[in-house]
């Protein structure tokens, strides 16, 4: 077996379980607000659940192992439930983002616990080393792929959460001038993830809210180096 399959291998024994979990929170999240402002929708389609094969969406989900970015099922909302359909909608859309952020920060946290503990102690084993070499590039990926979910699905497109952020504020006409196109973009984002484009602007923004997290947790003493 080639040194490259076995890294290929390796990836996605650490990618898959943490895109697992970014997607499924993502959309509980989505389900969750969503339940909170009056829309039981995703709760009577049994949509708040972690069970990830009730949210995964095969190309979103391939394109997040592959390409780091990527989308899941959407949760379905009925509009007519909320009091006030703009801003509901809206918190709704956002309440997915919000929580890969919070995951990728809770990552972070625990990347510099076990880094920091790690070079506070004496690793005497090969077995030792490789777990310590292993949490920690799981926690680097969970972090990675959760702000990677984050920031993709806050580009302002159909059918991607932004859309429902920023252009619900749009008039009517606008708003559903842009939804009709909402297969055709989709088709869109998949060339662009294919070629690697999205990568180009995303992963800058991705990698600079990653060291904003750094240095919040640096600034405990206990994770100075």
């Amino acid at each position: 077996m080639s040194s490259s399959l076995i890294h290929t291998i390796t990836e996605l024994l650490f990618v898959i379980p943490c895109v697992l979990v970014a997607l499924s929170v993502h959309e509980v999240s989505h389900g969750w607000m969503a339940y909170r402002l009056g829309d039981p929708t995703a709760k009577n389609l049994g949509r708040l659940s972690l069970n990830p094969l009730k949210h995964l969406d095969p190309v979103g989900t391939l394109c997040m192992i592959f390409f780091h970015f990527g989308w899941a099922r959407p949760v379905p909302i009925n509009t007519r439930y909320f009091k006030h359909n703009r801003r509901d909608t809206a918190l709704t859309a956002l309440a997915g983002p919000l929580s890969n952020i919070a995951l990728a920060f809770l990552g972070t946290i625990l990347l510099h616990i076990i880094y920091a503990v790690g070079s506070r102690v004496t690793i005497r084993s090969e077995f030792s080393y490789n777990v310590f070499v292993a949490a920690l590039t799981l926690f680097n990926y969970f972090r990675s792929l959760n702000l990677a979910l984050a920031v993709f699905n806050l580009i302002p497109v159909p059918p991607l959460d932004g859309s429902r952020i920023f252009l619900v504020w749009l008039p009517p006409k606008y708003y559903f001038g842009v939804m009709k196109y909402e297969r055709y973009i989709q088709l869109g984002l998949m060339i662009l993830l294919w070629t690697g484009l999205v990568s180009l602007p995303l992963s800058p923004v991705v990698s600079a809210i990653g060291s904003g997290m750094d240095w919040l947790v640096e600034l405990v003493p206990f994770f100075r180096q």
